[in-house]
């Protein structure tokens, strides 16, 4: 209707508190038990709710929970109910708590464009802060819905979680904040907070009561954050605190972060090729987070330095990943993992421009493995066609390389030098058919590494000669 229509009233929206009608405010009291407006709450579910009935005429919501198929039905048709009613005449539209947190009925009607006012009332945050002392200014404060509390989910401040309605969304958020806490943490169940019915209820994460679950149900935690927060802070504590970490530069961590990137490699070789090995997965967690430190680690000494810190580095991260995927960011087409590579490519060598680059080889560091570092070349070169069509035009090459190697071998060339050329045949080749050869070879060792050791179980390998030698390898392969 047009604004201004006689015919259309106001719709008023406020809060019934948490908890019965003695602590609601007078002036939010006075609007309830208006008789000239038409009063519509959302739940009878509520102990301010009850006593409201017994004091005059009030239209409830429940029907709407128990005839529709879902919650956005519930809501629309909560908000159409009272967007209806306001064609009559002025409408209080109440909520269990506050109008403006958890309040989805309430997000549609303001959204709808009809006339309204809200009224502010006491959420079952402020019952809970008041129950557990917490001032927000303090060290913050961070508000969560149980239903979709994050992923990952970040913990590293106060944090209320509301909507624990069902045993199902209890047992997700306690494993959820068990994983995200540690195994020491505790966590505070509160149940209907600042009402006559009030519970408080200290409990591990995943060991919590589910019975506990309900809509009035919710969580408070204050514990040392863990997972990823968790470690930074932990990284900065013994950059502070230990003399060994203390002590520490980028240079000298050098060779952790390459013997812990090896140690990771091996992990990821010995995943399997199909079906899930949890052990094999186990281990390559723990590798991850090994790699993980290093980087925690390098960049704690930098915000040390003045110039960035981890958020610096993930956010460096963020920005590069979104410039080199245009086609999921942009408007740029690409369909094929072999499109999104030419982009990703394209894109990073603008990005790399300037005077000291002048060759599509530029920016392939002469620190990385030499296997890495040649099939890196080798991509670099197939950029501009320097390639072989397909994985069978390398057979020959190769061949071709074995044969100098024999002569060299044979005193008329350098053995070193066409080995190399042998080594590098052998990367284009598994590049070619989509291998990483420093997996390939790592897995080849760990197949010789394991035969070997059961060549070695049944026995002495002394004195056994070649013949012997063989028979057991021939075994250990079976």
């Amino acid at each position: 209707r047009p604004e201004g229509d006689p015919a259309r009233g106001m719709i008023t929206i406020t809060g019934l508190g948490p908890g019965d009608l003695d602590r609601v405010p007078e002036p939010v009291l006075a609007v309830l038990l208006d008789p000239s407006r038409n009063l519509i709450v959302r739940t009878r579910d509520h102990p301010a709710a009850e006593s409201l009935a017994r004091e005059r005429s009030v239209v409830f919501c429940d029907d709407l929970y128990e005839a529709s198929g879902s919650f956005d039905e519930v809501y629309e048709g909560i908000a159409g109910r009272v967007i209806e009613a306001a064609q009559a005449g002025p409408v209080v539209y109440a909520v269990p708590g506050s109008p403006m947190i958890g309040e989805y009925s309430v997000r549609r009607i303001v959204e709808s464009g009809e006339p309204f006012e809200v009224i502010p009332a006491e959420s079952f945050v402020d019952a809970i802060l008041s129950l557990m002392g917490y001032d927000p200014f303090d060290r913050g404060l961070q508000i969560l819905n149980g239903h979709d509390p994050g992923d990952p989910l970040v913990v590293d401040k106060p944090t209320i979680v509301g909507q624990v309605d069902s045993p199902e969304i209890l047992a997700d958020v306690g494993a959820r904040l068990g994983k995200a806490l540690g195994d020491e943490a505790f966590i505070t169940v509160i149940v209907d907070a600042g009402g006559p019915g009030q519970r408080v209820i200290r409990s591990r994460p995943e060991g919590v009561d589910l019975s506990l679950a309900g809509p009035r149900t919710a969580l408070f935690v204050d514990a040392e954050p863990g997972g990823l927060i968790g470690a930074v802070h932990l990284m900065r504590r013994l950059r502070d605190a230990c003399p060994w970490d203390r002590e520490q530069t980028h240079a000298s961590l050098v060779k952790n972060l390459v013997e812990e990137s090896y140690e990771l490699i091996e992990a990821i070789s010995g995943l399997p090729d199909e079906g899930v090995d949890w052990v094999a997965y186990a281990r390559l967690e723990d590798e991850l987070g090994d790699v993980l430190l290093q980087v925690l680690f390098h960049s704690a000494i930098a915000r040390q330095a003045g110039a960035f810190d981890i958020d610096g580095v993930a956010e460096v991260m963020r920005q590069k990943l979104i410039r080199r995927h245009p086609h999921v960011f942009g408007d740029v087409k690409a369909d094929t993992p072999e499109e999104v590579k030419e982009n990703w490519e394209r894109i990073k060598q603008a990005e790399n421009t300037g005077a000291s680059h002048r060759s599509v080889l530029d920016g392939v560091t002469v620190g990385m493995p030499a296997l890495q570092r040649s099939s890196k070349l080798q991509n670099r070169a197939a950029r501009v066609g320097f390639d072989w069509e397909k994985a069978a035009d390398v057979l020959p090459v190769i061949q071709g390389e074995l044969e100098e190697l024999d002569a060299a071998m044979g005193g008329s060339g350098d053995v070193g030098h066409e080995l190399g050329d042998v080594l590098f045949s052998i990367v284009n080749l598994a590049r070619h058919l989509g291998l990483d050869p420093e997996i390939s070879l790592a897995r080849a060792a760990q197949r010789f590494e394991a035969r070997f050791r059961r060549m070695e179980q049944e026995g002495s390998l002394e004195g056994l000669g070649l013949d012997g030698l063989n028979e057991r390898w021939e075994r250990a392969k079976e």
